[in-house]
């Protein structure tokens, strides 16, 4: 076989092979949205590809009798909150590391790292703990709080390689023409880094929006429950609405969808130099 034909036959197994997996990771997805058409009289019975009836009844009815836009309002909140809070904290402690000398500097990030080993779940009494003593039980800012304790060491590392990556030239340059260090950071090394930043701030957004442990510990008001929790509603004691779960799952699936279209190029380049900075 010649050079050109095995590489065809490369080529050929590597489409295939993509082609493959693509299915069998699409596959639930195409269960969720041929559900979600399904009328309730024909989930529990012979199971089809296809309804015999499809109908939007589902999603409207999702929509405007089971408070999905307050559950979406409420995701929102702690998403963007803990965006914010992830944003404000990771990036000077980033740059701290990546350019000041001060003792206990690697053992920081390790401490950071330390931090991600650990699971919610072993950890969530001692939080709900502390958060009841504080006063802030059934309050967005516990669930902010725990979702940026648990996002900030991505945050760090990947922002650290970012911030190493730049030349010092660049930022000695901007302090000699008078500007300070905050304004160094933000108009200089933000913009260079912005790869990375996007990444990091993408990752804390999915965290945060698919978050359960925390949000169903620490709040207890039905009105500031996140579409995590809300989904809840759908699965009964003895039975479950499959048609109205697998469409509110769809509607808390769209604004991810959303989000990695509309920054997949500065995604894929902030996963891809991450990898040979960190």
């Amino acid at each position: 076989m010649t050079q050109k034909g095995t590489e065809n036959a490369q080529l050929t197994f590597v489409i295939g092979l993509t082609i493959i997996l693509l299915v069998i990771m699409l596959f639930p997805f195409a269960i969720m949205v041929v559900t979600m058409i399904t009328p309730a009289r024909e989930i529990y019975a012979v199971p089809r590809w296809w309804p015999h009836e499809p109908t939007l009844n589902n999603l409207f009815s999702v929509w405007g009798e089971y408070y999905l836009g307050m559950y979406f309002y409420s995701s929102a909140v702690i998403a963007f909150g803990t965006l914010l809070l992830n944003l404000v904290i990771c990036v000077p402690a980033a740059y701290a590391v990546a350019r000041l000398r001060f003792p206990g500097r690697k053992f920081s990030l390790y401490f950071f790292l330390a931090i991600q080993m650990f699971s919610p779940v072993i950890i969530v009494v001692s939080l709900f703990r502390i958060f009841a003593e504080f006063g802030l039980i059934d309050s967005y800012f516990s669930v902010i709080l725990a979702n940026t304790v648990f996002t900030m060491t991505f945050t760090v590392w990947m922002m650290t390689g970012y911030f190493r990556a730049i030349p010092m030239a660049i930022e000695e340059c901007a302090r000699v023409d008078g500007a300070t260090r905050i304004q160094t950071i933000i108009r200089i090394m933000l913009p260079i880094a912005a790869p990375g930043l996007v990444t990091a701030m993408t990752y804390t957004f999915i965290w945060s929006w698919n978050e359960l442990l925390f949000p169903m510990t620490l709040l207890r008001s039905q009105s500031k429950f996140p579409l995590t929790v809300g989904l809840y509603n759908f699965v009964g004691r003895f039975q479950t609405q499959w048609e109205l779960l697998t469409a509110a799952a769809f509607f808390a699936l769209l604004p991810v969808l959303i989000l990695f279209y509309l920054i997949e190029k500065r995604l894929v380049q902030g996963l891809a130099a991450g990898a040979v900075k960190a």
